[in-house]
């Protein structure tokens, strides 16, 4: 179908340079692979396992307790948008090891979230003030549809590695795939390399 008159929206001139295949994106756009789940504050866990074994666990008050940083940063999504200096409130993963006592031997986690997602990530790459469990976005409560009440904030990787809802980080000896990685992504998905798909 032509419509005349019409060729389409005109894409804003970012500011700085974006990973290579992006464009910029002054909105917010909403992508999951499920279900939006509604996880009461008072019923919200978050954990770090080993196998079987929960090594250590936070309520929503006990997450609040610990010590929270503010980060802005630009954030890329595989479908090639990219937003720039978002802003989160959370807590950074390195907090969460340090306050459970965890020296993990390992050198990946599986990050698992309610509803069932998973996405896999190396120990470098969560760790050393790099990712973080946000529950603020832009000032306020982040949404349910965005990940809230906590997603994963990964954001030198494409933002699929950032999970909605997250649950827990479960520590493996090997790298495995999560869902989209089992779906045929790339199982490290750096923007900057354009690491979309397996081969890439």
């Amino acid at each position: 179908m032509i419509t005349r008159g019409f060729f389409g929206a005109r894409r804003l001139q970012p500011p700085r340079p974006l990973p290579p295949g992006q464009y910029w994106e002054q909105g917010f756009p909403v992508l999951s692979a499920g279900v939006t789940p509604h996880i009461p504050l008072n019923e919200w866990r978050f954990s770090i396992s080993r196998g079987n074994q929960e090594l250590s666990t936070w309520t929503w008050e006990q997450m609040l307790a610990l010590p929270h940083v503010d980060i802005t940063t630009d954030i890329h999504c595989v479908t090639k948008w990219s937003k720039l200096d978002s802003k989160w409130r959370g807590v950074s993963i390195d907090t969460f090891f340090e306050a459970g006592g965890i020296a993990p031997p390992e050198r990946f986690v599986m990050a698992y979230s309610y509803g069932g997602y998973t996405t896999n990530l190396s120990m470098g790459d969560i760790r050393g003030g790099k990712a973080y469990l946000a529950h603020e976005f832009e000032g306020k409560p982040l949404d349910p549809q965005h990940g809230g009440p906590t997603r994963l904030l990964v954001p030198h990787l494409y933002f699929w590695k950032s999970a909605k809802w997250l649950r827990g980080l479960r520590l493996i000896d090997r790298d495995a795939p999560g869902f989209w990685e089992q779906a045929g992504y790339h199982m490290r998905g750096d923007p900057w390399k354009e690491e979309r798909y397996w081969g890439d």
